[in-house]
This record gives C-alpha cells, structure tokens and sequence, in this order.
C-alpha cells in the first residue's frame, strides 16, 4: 500500500494537469456562461443551462492519457513495477474523482442558494444528469470522473504499448463498434425500444451502469498494462 501511494504521489507531483488545468478551463468557462446569460434580457423565471460543465470531464480523460504515457518509464527506471504504477495510478484517479465530485457538488449547492448566480443560470445543475439530491450530484459526478479517468489511463496504456498507430487504432475499433450498434439499431428499426429504455432508465440506474463501465475499464486497462513493453 505505501508504494501505491507513493506512486499516486508522483503522479500528482503533475499538479497542473490534474489540479489547475481542468478547474482552470471550467473556471474559464464558468465566467463565460456568466457573461453571455448576463448580457441577455430578464428569463422572467426561467433557468438558463450553459452546458459546460462537460469541459472539466473531458479535461480530465486527456490529462489521464498523458499523464500515465509519459510518466510510466521513469517510474520503471525507479524500479517501479507495472502493476503498482498502474494500481497507483487507479488509486489516484478514484481519489480524484471522489473530491472533485464533491467540489462539484458544493459548487452546485453554492448555485442553488443564489438563485443561479442570481441570473438563474444553470451551469452546475445538468437537467436529469446533476439536478437531484446532493448525495446524488456526488455520487453521480464521482463515478463520472472515475470513468474518464479510468477511460483515459486506458488510453495512455495503449499508447505506450503499440505507439500512435495503436492509439489510432484503438480509436478507430470504438467508433466502429458504436457504429455498428447504431447499424444494427436502424437495421432492426427498434428505435422505440432504445427511446424506451434510457426514457424510463432513472439516474440512479444510469449511475450504476457508468460504475459497472469503469470497472470494466479498470480490468481492461489492468490486463493491457501487465503485457506492456516499455
């Protein structure tokens, strides 16, 4: 356990790109949502959504992917093994998760009590997604963090493994599996039953089938980094 968190230690020790980078850009963000919604006339009581929030989680799976490619062969240069990297690293990222979810849970109760930055802006509460209960926000937020992070030390792995063209390739094998459900989704004209199921799918549902993702994610990441050759 001390060499997993000694490892999570050295990760951090890129504390621009999982601390400033992604609060920065969401910061940025945020002060944009603020100026555009309060340049624009009275809502007379209705919430206006930025929609932004999605910058801090795609922030994060980037900086995730760079973070384990570069930092993985100094760390085995210490006599680091690859699996306690890798299990550092996980650790690390569950971690973040948990604490970023709950300062995007603050910062959405922070929303709540002033009336939407007193312009009834809705940047921290995503309609279905982030708009229940505190306890929810977290634990919703938390395990979407977790996938991106999760998703992008998968990626980070790949490449380290078998170079751009690997990466490129992995990229190129999820868009087509996306595309063939979408193909055989219009093949067999079930459209209904897709509207269906994510139409009655609670959050609460929703939540647990990302966990379920990122653990799947987890294990497949685990199972790549322990053939890696570096």
């Amino acid at each position: 356990m001390n060499t997993l968190i000694k490892v999570a230690r050295y990760q951090l020790s890129n504390r621009f790109g999982f601390v400033f980078l992604p609060w920065a850009i969401m910061a940025l963000d945020f002060v944009i949502a603020l100026a555009i919604v309060g340049s624009l006339p009275p809502s007379n009581g209705h919430p206006r959504y930025a929609g932004a929030l999605s910058a801090i989680y795609i922030v994060l799976l980037v900086v995730a992917a760079a973070s384990f490619s570069t930092q993985l062969p100094f760390a085995l240069a210490l006599g680091v093994s690859r699996r306690s990297f890798y299990a550092g690293t996980a650790l690390l990222d569950v971690a973040l998760a948990a604490v970023y979810g709950l300062a995007l849970t603050v910062l959405q109760l922070i929303e709540r009590g002033t009336g939407g930055w007193g312009l009834n802006l809705r940047f921290f509460r995503v309609p279905y997604l982030l708009s229940g209960p505190w306890y929810l926000t977290w634990l919703t937020s938390f395990v979407g963090l977790a996938l991106m992070l999760a998703w992008g030390m998968w990626f980070g792995i790949v490449y380290r493994r078998w170079n751009a063209v690997g990466l490129l390739s992995f990229i190129a094998a999820q868009a087509l599996a996306l595309t063939a459900i979408l193909l055989i989704i219009i093949g067999t004209n079930d459209w209904r039953s897709v509207g269906h199921f994510f139409t009655t799918l609670t959050i609460e549902g929703l939540t647990g089938l990302l966990a379920a993702l990122t653990v799947t994610l987890l294990a497949a990441a685990y199972a790549t980094v322990r053939r890696l050759a570096v």
